[in-house]
């Protein structure tokens, strides 16, 4: 059992990504096939994309969004990248044992925020073989024992992209 809360997409997001993404493009949904999108992390859903499946990739401003909710200004932080969605509404997360994506051996960074939107630090992190869950757990206590951190984006580490937000408990 994971300490922490992972996040998808919210809902509201969600419904606005399939009409028009974070870089004004409407979406463009596509079927799933043998190509580089099947095994790739879905992040209404937090779990990999299956052969066959109407998916979109859209452009997603996470922390812009988070911003508007909270009223932080992140400035220059601000950022946008490609994400992979479900085309139609997927019934959304549902929580299981352990955190999403955490592959064994899979290099994550755990980027922190303070309560204006800035990075306030980062992590390295090899997700452990013997116990993922223990490891990723380790590193979001390190990130939240430092108080101006009120939120993580946990990302790959190859190609940058956000797997999941954590938001402080």
């Amino acid at each position: 059992m994971t300490r922490y809360t992972a996040l998808p997409i919210d809902p509201t997001a969600l419904k606005e990504l399939r009409a028009t993404d974070d870089a004004g493009r409407a979406m463009r949904p596509f079927t799933a096939s043998d190509d580089a999108s099947v095994g790739s992390p879905l992040r209404c859903c937090l779990r990999p994309v299956a052969e066959g499946e109407r998916i979109a990739l859209v452009s997603y401003a996470p922390l812009r969004r988070w911003a508007a909710r909270t009223g932080a200004t992140p400035g220059a932080y601000d950022e946008q990248g490609p994400v992979f969605i479900h085309a139609e509404d997927c019934g959304g997360y549902v929580p299981g044992d352990g955190y999403p994506f955490a592959r064994p051996g899979a290099l994550r960074t755990l980027r922190r925020y303070d309560a204006r939107g800035h990075i306030a630090g980062g992590r390295l992190l090899e997700i452990p073989a013997d116990d993922p869950t223990a490891g990723i757990d380790a590193a979001l206590d390190e990130a939240f024992g430092h108080p101006e951190v009120v939120l993580v984006h946990v990302r790959a580490v190859e190609y940058g992209c956000l797997h999941f937000a954590v938001p402080r408990p």
